[in-house]
């Protein structure tokens, strides 16, 4: 609930302050620190900077050097999280709801609130912990459970390698082990080897659930395991003088635990951070990147699946996507008036097989805003999904019309060796170019959703109607005087003319919805 609050309530700034914080190491890992310190999560924090690696935007050692500060960040969490906090958990949990349910569709405000619900909820729960373990003081059967750990280092930092991975949380693990600790079931010793694991598993986790994301997240990924495993074999090599000098602070058995933890990831970033450019070329070495990796024009390029948990960001991933698509559709529509004059069959072939990709596109789309619903959108953010899809569906059907329809004519005209009037042809051309001017005022109108350029595209919609109507006119006047070409094409030149004006319409669809919303939020200012 705190990762999703502020991915919701400040994915962008959040997102922004990741890409500008990774110039350098030092900066890179004060950027991790601070948005593991924001998400909660350093697993949340390195799935949002991975996004930024796909693209080329961060270097492979800055990247590390997020992971180190992101790990250092949930350590001291840890650490404040190990103070009885529960009396705090009532009013945050009270204000959270009460919050969340007066700003319903609030935007920013009812993401804030569920902050608060989910760090209410956070304390509650180690209170829950803290209660559910004061039995296992007497517990005769745990002893024996515990007991091989004890004698079996190896077991031990496995047993919480793999119990990190079931909780898939580190800092929970750390918790979980300091609330045993402080219960006098887990031992000093213990509690060290386990503190190993949990740093281990928590690793593992990021390796796993990035491993499909590319070689890019397997590098980043694996580097981390290298170095806690590392950092893991210096601290048992050094645990007899480790465990002394931290017995020394006189520290509650709680607080050491969370303090080896520190202590361990601390060491981790002292080590590594100056020399991150050679940890890079291990991971470079284990997850080799394959080059010429061949790239379809089909193939999406701007839908990033990490952005779908902040909406406002994916749907502006998904709004740049189909605007590459009516780039696409922009072109095949340019390319018909040459097809009509050249009189080859080539041309409306590739014509056509650029519809392909303009389905493929349209496929991707519509699959990326499905995954998008799971999430919960506030108004504003419904009706600019609505406009994607809306957009991108006519994009679609303008693709399908040139396709079956236009081409289809131009190969008729090809196949009977037929040929325009000379005025006949000035007036497709002359209507040609309108359509197409306001294809590009519907692009820029559909990303810049300005409501005056959606009233200009409205008006050029009522003028290619007028125009077709006076094309139409004059097409008959030349009928009535027997022109030849004109006799000869006459269905093929009103069926073009139809499909520009069809094409036309749907790409102007755009500019109704965008008014009708500039008008809604207007009002609603009004209201407040």
């Amino acid at each position: 609930m705190v990762k999703r609050g502020f991915t919701r309530a400040y994915g962008s700034s959040l997102r922004l302050f990741v890409s500008r914080g990774t110039k350098n190491r030092v900066a890179s890992a004060i950027s991790g620190f601070g948005t593991t310190a924001l998400l909660q999560s350093s697993t949340a924090a390195t799935l949002l900077m991975l996004s930024f690696v796909k693209k080329h935007s961060i270097p492979l050692g800055a990247a590390i050097a997020f992971v180190i500060g992101a790990d250092i960040a949930t350590t001291i969490v840890a650490q404040i999280l190990t103070f009885d906090l529960s009396w705090l958990s009532p009013a945050l949990l009270t204000i959270g709801i009460i919050g969340h349910m007066k700003y319903e569709n609030g935007g920013r405000k009812k993401h804030l609130f569920l902050i608060l619900i989910g760090l209410g909820l956070m304390l509650l729960s180690l209170a829950l912990v803290r209660d559910a373990t004061i039995p296992l003081k007497t517990s005769a059967t745990l002893p024996l459970i515990m007991a091989p750990l004890n004698n079996d280092p190896i077991m031990a930092i496995a047993f919480a390698a793999i119990l990190t991975w079931i909780i898939h949380s580190s800092l929970a693990s750390i918790l979980l082990f300091a609330a045993l600790a402080a219960s006098g079931i887990v031992s000093m010793h213990l509690g060290f080897l386990l503190v190993i694991g949990t740093n281990i598993g928590g690793a593992l986790i990021s390796f796993v659930v990035t491993y499909k994301q590319g070689a890019e997240a397997r590098q980043i990924t694996a580097s981390n395991i290298f170095m806690r495993s590392v950092c893991a074999i210096i601290f048992i090599g050094f645990s007899d003088y480790i465990l002394t000098w931290l017995n020394g602070f006189d520290l509650d058995p709680a607080r050491q635990i969370v303090s080896l933890h520190v202590l361990f990831n601390v060491t981790l970033g002292i080590i590594f951070l100056p020399c991150v450019q050679w940890v890079a070329k291990v991971g470079e070495r284990l997850f080799p990147i394959k080059e010429n990796k061949v790239v379809y024009e089909s193939d999406p390029v701007y839908l990033d699946d990490q952005a779908l948990s902040t909406p406002i960001i994916a749907l502006a991933c998904a709004a740049r996507e189909t605007l590459r698509m009516s780039e696409i559709v922009e072109k095949m529509l340019g390319q018909t008036i040459t097809c009509f004059t050249q009189n080859t069959d080539s041309m409306a072939k590739n014509i056509s097989r650029k519809d392909d990709t303009v389905d493929r596109l349209y496929t991707a789309i519509k699959y990326y805003m499905a995954k998008l619903t799971q999430q919960s959108l506030d108004p504003k953010e419904a009706d600019r999904y609505l406009q994607i899809l809306t957009f991108a569906t006519n994009l679609e059907h303008v693709g399908d019309i040139i396709d079956t329809s236009l081409m289809e004519l131009a190969k008729k005209k090809i196949a009977k060796g037929e040929r325009f009037s000379d005025e006949g042809w000035s007036e497709i051309k002359d209507f040609h170019k309108q359509v197409l001017d306001n294809m590009k005022l519907a692009q820029n109108l559909f990303i810049s959703e300005d409501p005056s350029l959606a009233r200009q595209l409205i008006d050029s919609k009522n003028h290619i109607r007028k125009a077709e109507q006076e094309t139409s006119s004059q097409h008959f006047h030349r009928l009535r005087q027997g022109l030849p070409e004109t006799i000869a094409t006459s269905s093929i030149h009103l069926d073009i003319i139809r499909d520009y004006r069809r094409i036309n319409s749907y790409i102007s669809t755009v500019a109704y919805s965008i008014l009708e919303n500039s008008t809604k939020y207007a009002n609603e200012r009004k209201k407040h």
